[in-house]
C-alpha cells in the first residue's frame, strides 16, 4: 500500500507520512507529528517507570512468603495461600483498571492515578515498620506473635499496592504499545520488538528488586527497603511526567463492552431472519464514513452473531437505525474475537499455576538450603534466587528477538518468525520441564533430610540445585508470558487494548487462586488416604509429588492447547470496509492484512 502511494504521488505521500493518522493525539490535542512523538523516543520513558514498578513489586512479592513466616509467624500452608491470594488479587484487579482506562480515564491519566495509589501503599509499609504504634513488636528477637495493628496496616499497604498495580500494569503497557503506528510499516515492525524489550526492562527491575532490595530486607531491615522503594517510585513518576510532550494519546470512547452487548441484542432480536446468500450483503459503513477506523473482515465462525448486521429493510437508512437493532460487520467480528479468546485464556491457566510456584514454594525451598557463597561468610537472601528466573527471561527474549526471529522469518515468511500461539506453546513446554526438574531436586533434598536429619539435611545441599528450575521457567516466560502480552494486546478490538493487557494479567491472577485451591484439594485428599503432601513445613511435606502432579496437568493441557491453537483464526484487519471483503485465507501468524 505504502509503495503504491509513493509511486503515484511522492510529495503527497511524504506529507502524509509526516503526521500520525491513527486517531491518536499529541499532548495539545492535535494530530501528532511523527518525528517528535511516539516510537522508541516515547517508549523509553514508559519502560523506565515499568522498571521501577517491577523493582518495587518483586522486591515485595518474592520475599512476602518469608515475611509472613518470619515476622507474622504464619505456618507454611497459610503463608503460601496468603501470597497466592495477594498475587491473585493483584493480577485480577487490572480487569477493572484496564476497563476504566479504556472507557473513561484514558491510559495516561490511569497510569498517574495508579502510581499515586501505589505510593500510598509503599508509605504505609514504611510506617508499619517504623511508627512505634504500628511496629510488629517492641523486641523482635523475643516476639512470637505480632501486634494486630501491624498486620492490619501491613495488609492494607500491600493491597493498596495491588490496587495501584491494577491500574498501572494494563494502562502503562498498552500506552507504550500505542506509541507505534500500525499504519506505518517501520513502526509496525518496531512494535513487534516492543514487547520483547519491554520485558527486558521489566526483568532488569526484577533483578534489582530481588538482589539489592531483598539484600536490604535481609541485612538491614524491611522498613529501609520500603523507604528505598518509595523514593524510586516517586522519581520514576517524575520521569514519566517529563516525557509528556513526546507521547501519543488515545481519547477514551466510553465502555467497549456496550457495542458487544448491542451485537448480542441485535442478533437475538433478528434470530428468525434468513441468513443472506452473500456475506457482502451484511451492513458495514464505508471507508469515507469510517475515516481512520480499522475494519475487520467477515469470518464464517459464530454465524448466529452475523444476523446483527442484516439490514431488515434496505429502503430504510441504515445510519439512522438504532445500534441495538443493527450492528456493523466490524462490531460483530470484535465480539467474535473476544469469544474466540476464551479457550486460549483457559488453556494458559496451568502455565500460570506453574509460574506461581516460583514466588512461593521455590523461594521457601531456597530459604532452608545452603546459600553460602564461598568461604567469606556471604549468604544469599532466599528471594534473590529469583534473579535466575529473570536472567533466564532476558536471555530468552534476547536470543529470540536477535537470533531466532531473523532466521525464522526467512524460513516461514512470517514477520514474527513464528505465530503468537506457537510462541506461547513453546513456553508451556518449558513449564512442564520445570516441574519435572523441580520434582527431582525436591526428592533429592528430602532424601538428604532423611539421611542427615531435618536440621542438617537441607543445609547439606546447595541452593544452586534450584538454579535449573528457576532458569528453565524464566526461559519459558520469555516465550509464554511475552507471547500472552502480545496476543491479548494484538487480538482484542482496538478500543479494548488496556483491557486486553488486563486479560493477560488475569491469567496469572486466576492461576494464583487456582494454585491455592489445588493446594487445599491436594492437602485434603492426600491427608485422607495417608500423609498429606502439604505439611506444616517443607520437611514434613511431599512437594516432589505435588510437582509431578503439576507436570502431568500441564502436559495434558498442552495437548488441548495445541488442538485449539491450530484451529484459531487471527484478527484480520482491512484498510477497506469489511463489506468489500470476505474471509479468505486467514493469516496464521496474527499479523494484519493491509490491502
Amino acid at each position: 500500500m505504502e509503495k503504491n502511494k509513493v509511486d503515484e504521488n511522492p510529495e503527497e505521500f511524504n506529507y502524509e507520512m509526516k503526521w500520525v493518522r491513527d486517531s491518536s493525539l499529541d499532548h495539545k490535542g492535535r494530530v501528532p507529528l511523527r518525528a517528535s512523538t511516539g516510537s522508541w523516543k516515547a517508549s523509553l520513558f514508559i519502560i523506565a517507570i515499568e522498571f521501577s514498578e517491577r523493582l518495587s513489586y518483586f522486591g515485595i512479592a518474592t520475599s512476602l512468603v518469608i515475611y509472613l513466616t518470619k515476622v507474622l509467624h504464619q505456618d507454611l500452608k497459610t503463608a503460601v495461600k496468603n501470597v497466592n491470594y495477594w498475587s491473585g488479587v493483584t493480577t485480577l484487579i487490572p480487569l477493572l483498571g484496564g476497563f476504566l482506562a479504556d472507557a473513561y480515564l484514558g491510559r495516561y491519566t490511569a497510569v498517574i492515578a495508579s502510581c499515586i495509589v501505589y505510593l500510598m501503599g509503599l508509605v504505609l509499609l514504611s510506617l508499619s515498620w517504623f511508627l512505634p504504634g504500628f511496629k510488629p513488636c517492641d523486641h523482635p528477637s523475643t516476639c512470637t506473635e505480632p501486634r494486630r495493628i501491624h498486620e492490619v496496616v501491613f495488609f492494607l499497604g500491600i493491597y493498596l499496592i495491588s490496587v495501584g498495580t491494577g491500574g498501572h500494569k494494563p494502562s502503562l503497557e498498552s500506552f507504550g504499545a500505542d506509541q507505534f503506528d500500525d499504519n506505518n510499516a517501520k513502526e509496525r515492525s518496531q512494535k513487534m520488538s516492543f514487547f520483547n524489550w519491554w520485558n527486558s526492562g521489566l526483568c532488569s527491575g526484577i533483578i534489582l528488586g530481588v538482589t539489592v532490595i531483598v539484600y536490604v530486607q535481609d541485612h538491614v531491615n524491611w522498613g529501609v527497603a520500603d523507604i528505598v522503594l518509595t523514593g524510586v517510585m516517586a522519581v520514576s513518576l517524575l520521569i514519566f511526567l517529563i516525557g509528556r510532550s513526546s507521547y501519543r494519546y488515545r481519547t477514551p470512547i466510553g465502555s467497549p463492552l456496550t457495542p458487544m452487548l448491542q451485537v448480542i441484542v441485535a442478533a437475538i432480536s433478528k434470530r428468525k431472519l434468513p441468513y443472506p446468500s452473500n456475506p457482502t450483503q451484511l451492513y458495514e459503513v464505508s471507508k469515507s464514513e469510517g475515516n481512520s477506523e480499522r475494519f475487520l473482515a467477515h469470518t464464517k465462525k459464530l454465524k448466529f452473531l452475523d444476523k446483527a448486521a442484516i439490514l431488515e429493510n434496505e429502503g430504510n437508512i441504515a445510519e439512522k437505525q438504532s445500534p441495538w437493532r443493527l450492528a456493523t460487520v466490524t462490531k460483530v467480528e470484535e465480539l467474535k474475537l473476544i469469544i474466540n479468546m476464551i479457550p486460549i485464556w483457559v488453556f494458559t491457566l496451568p502455565f500460570g499455576i506453574c509460574a506461581s510456584q516460583t514466588s512461593t514454594f521455590f523461594i521457601k525451598q531456597g530459604a532452608i538450603m545452603n546459600r553460602n557463597i564461598g568461604n567469606n561468610g556471604f549468604v544469599v537472601p532466599p528471594a534473590s534466587i529469583f534473579t535466575l528466573a529473570a536472567v533466564g527471561m532476558i536471555l530468552s527474549v534476547t536470543i529470540y528477538d536477535k537470533l531466532l526471529v531473523p532466521v525464522l522469518r526467512k524460513l516461514t515468511g512470517n514477520d514474527r518468525g513464528i505465530s503468537i500461539l506457537q510462541r506461547i506453546g513453546i513456553g508451556m513446554v518449558f513449564s512442564v520441564i520445570t516441574m519435572i526438574v523441580a520434582a527431582l531436586v525436591e526428592k533429592k533434598r528430602l532424601e538428604a533430610v532423611e539421611m542427615n536429619g531435618p536440621l542438617k539435611g537441607s543445609l547439606s545441599m546447595s541452593a544452586l540445585w534450584l538454579a535449573p528450575q528457576f532458569m528453565i521457567i524464566g526461559f519459558g516466560d520469555g516465550f509464554a508470558l511475552v507471547g500472552l502480552q502480545e496476543y491479548f494486546y494484538d487480538q482484542v478490538p482496538d478500543s479494548m487494548r488496556s483491557l486486553g493487557i488486563a486479560l493477560y494479567l488475569s491469567v496469572i491472577g486466576a492461576a494464583s487462586f487456582l494454585s491455592s485451591l489445588l493446594i487445599t484439594i491436594v492437602d485434603h485428599v492426600t491427608g485422607k488416604i495417608g500423609k498429606s503432601w502439604i505439611g506444616k513445613d517443607l520437611n514434613s511435606s511431599r512437594l516432589d509429588k505435588f510437582y509431578w502432579l503439576l507436570a502431568a496437568i500441564t502436559t495434558l493441557n498442552l495437548f488441548m492447547f495445541v488442538i485449539f491453537a491450530r484451529k484459531y483464526n487471527y484478527k484480520n484487519v482491512q484498510k477497506v470496509a469489511a463489506a468489500d471483503c470476505y474471509e479468505g485465507k486467514s493469516e496464521d501468524d496474527g499479523s494484519e492484512t493491509w490491502v
